[in-house]
C-alpha cells in the first residue's frame, strides 16, 4: 500500500499533464521530483510529519550531542 500510495502522488505531480518531448526529458523530471522535491521537502508522517532533510539534521544533532555528554 505505501508504495501505491507513492506511485499516485508520483504521477499526478511529475508525471500527468505533461507531454515530454524526448525520453531524457522526462527522465529528468522524474529524477528531479524523487531527489529534489520528494525525498528533501516533503514532509512524511513516518518523521513525525519532518522532511527528511529535517530529520536527518535533527537526528545527526542528537546523535553529537550524545556523544558529547
Amino acid at each position: 500500500a505505501p508504495a501505491e500510495s507513492w506511485f499516485g502522488s508520483f504521477k499526478n505531480e511529475a508525471i500527468y499533464g505533461n507531454r515530454f518531448a524526448t525520453h531524457e526529458l522526462m527522465k529528468t523530471t522524474c529524477f528531479d521530483y524523487i531527489e529534489v522535491r520528494y525525498n528533501r521537502k516533503r514532509r512524511h508522517s513516518s518523521l513525525g510529519y519532518q522532511s527528511p532533510k529535517q530529520y536527518l539534521q535533527n537526528w545527526l544533532a542528537r546523535r553529537k550531542e550524545m556523544l558529547v555528554a
